[in-house]
């Protein structure tokens, strides 16, 4: 049993409560062995008398349960964490709960003394400084225990023991002046002389809250709960409603989550102060969470039946009204899906129901109905993507509501018939390819042909250019045929007179040769 949890309620409740206590867990190892610890507590009862025997009763005989030691709310690992968590608040961090509730000065006071223990953190301002150390104005504490207390006027002596030495500062007091905010750890606490005394120095913090730095502080690292505070106290109008809500971390979605692992329980596996429901191991099936989808489930399941009912009666608006609002409730309702999806093929939309029928079939792959509309649909389909001459698509989705029910006569002659189709379509493709081929060497032969004859008939008209001009020369005037008569006789003469010259020439050169060889010298003698 956590003997710090015990401590204070027997320090709250008093010796009535203690003696409740040991009666009723007389017989429990682990009180027995904190139960001397416990009566070395000084147990003050409440003056006013307003405790009640039934609940002081309730926690006595619930104490193994309630002060088990797993029910710490904090842990050395979540400590460490805890000024980031500040930070960026993942939970509304807020104000003490008695800023806005009618607590007495005095009862304030008191249940601050009461509470605050040693190696808690407390916010000051230095408000006097002695050769001997500073006093502080407690204004809230920030480790463990939250509270803001400036309106208590309480006071705390940080002895110069107890101060750092900082930089080269031989006096430690002159680092410090009057007006700094001091963030330190309780030292030591009299309740009776209503006495705290502080400490600056790492080494007053305990364990889990090391990582928490001392010493002066600047305005803006003020606990958020203090900053709250002092605006809730300035303005009336600020409820906690309204701060609450103002919050960021109020409006974070995985807040309860948060709190549940900083607080150490668990969603599947809660605490109870029932000792048959602790004792039992619990199935997956009983929490929350399963009993939660079957009452969904349930709901869902009567919204599917009231719409089928305005199916039948042809209300088709009332109808899909009713499977949303199904579907709303439990989004994997296989016959909300089912009952949705065959009234949008009724109504002529096609792709909806088929989403519908294979989000039905997701959840359950069994489900005959859902395989059954949705063979139909996808054969539906089919039909219109023959109609815009898809046929391979059509084809597919053939295949496909075979793979669903195979033994579907519709899908069977629609997809025989597709089949045929494409190959008809493939044969007819070959045959036009076949055909263009052979007409494209016609066409060529009949090209060349025609380039012959092209040949021909220019070498045809060249002669036929060429006949004309020598009939058109003959065809010309007298004058120029006897012209052309003289001119040619002329060169006759010509002709006539060269070859008679020539042949004087000769008959002379070949006499004077005759001569020359007659006397037996060289001719060109002689004729020197």
């Amino acid at each position: 049993m956590d003997r710090d949890l015990l401590r204070q309620c027997l320090t709250y409740h008093g010796e009535s409560f203690f003696n409740k206590l040991k009666c009723e867990q007389t017989e429990n190892p682990d009180f027995q062995a904190v139960v001397s610890d416990l009566c070395k507590v000084s147990c003050e009862s409440k003056s006013d008398g307003q405790d009640s025997p039934l609940v002081e009763q309730f926690i006595a005989r619930k104490a193994d349960i309630l002060f088990c030691p797993s029910w710490r709310t904090i842990t050395h690992q979540e400590e460490e964490h805890e000024q980031d968590d500040d930070a960026a608040e993942p939970y509304a961090i807020m104000p003490p709960v008695e800023l806005f509730m009618e607590v007495s000065y005095e009862e304030r006071r008191a249940m601050m003394y009461r509470d605050l223990e040693k190696g808690d953190i407390v916010v000051g301002r230095i408000n006097n400084i002695r050769e001997y150390g500073f006093f502080l104005t407690l204004l809230c504490t920030a480790g463990g225990l939250k509270r803001d207390i400036e309106d208590l006027e309480l006071s705390a002596l940080c002895h110069i023991r107890e101060i750092p030495s900082i930089g080269n500062h031989d006096d430690p007091l002159s680092y410090f002046q009057t007006g700094d905010f001091i963030r330190a750890a309780v030292k030591d606490i009299d309740r009776y002389q209503e006495k705290i005394t502080v400490s600056v120095l790492q080494a007053s913090l305990p364990p889990n809250l090391d990582q928490i730095k001392l010493g002066v502080v600047p305005r803006e690292e003020l606990p958020i709960h203090y900053s709250r505070s002092v605006l809730a106290a300035a303005d009336s109008s600020e409820t906690y409603e309204c701060i609450l809500k103002s919050c960021h971390g109020y409006h974070n979605p995985s807040v309860v989550a948060y709190l549940l692992k900083k607080v150490g329980l668990s969603d599947t596996q809660p605490p109870s102060m029932m000792r048959g429901l602790q004792s039992k191991l619990f199935q997956q099936e009983d929490f929350a969470t399963a009993i939660r989808k079957k009452q969904s489930a349930s709901w869902a399941l009567k919204c599917v039946r009231a719409g089928v009912a305005h199916f039948k009666h042809g209300h088709h608006v009332e109808a899909m009204n009713e499977y949303n609002k199904a579907l709303d409730i439990d989004t994997s309702n296989v016959e909300a899906l089912v009952a949705r999806g065959a009234l949008y093929a009724n109504k002529g939309s096609i792709i909806k129901a088929i989403t519908d029928f294979e989000l039905a079939l997701e959840s359950c792959p069994d489900h005959r109905n859902a395989k059954k509309y949705l063979c139909q649909t996808l054969v539906e389909r089919g039909k219109q993507l023959e109609e815009h001459e898809k046929l391979v698509t059509a084809e597919g989705l053939y295949r496909r509501a075979l793979s669903l029910d195979d033994s579907s006569p519709e899908a069977q002659e629609a997809l025989h018939k597709i089949t045929d189709m494409i190959q008809k379509s493939i044969r007819l493709r070959e045959e036009a390819l076949a055909d263009k081929a052979t007409s494209s060497q016609i066409s060529a032969e009949k090209l060349r042909k025609i380039l012959k004859e092209e040949k021909r008939m220019k070498k045809k008209r060249k002669r036929s250019a060429s006949s004309s001009s020598t009939a058109s020369s003959r065809n010309s005037s007298p004058s120029s045929s006897s012209s052309s008569s003289r001119r040619r006789s002329k060169k006759k003469k010509k002709r006539r007179r060269r070859s008679e010259r020539g042949s004087k020439r000769h008959r002379r050169i070949s006499s004077v040769e005759s001569r020359s060889e007659e006397e037996g010298r060289p001719g060109f003698w002689r004729a020197g």
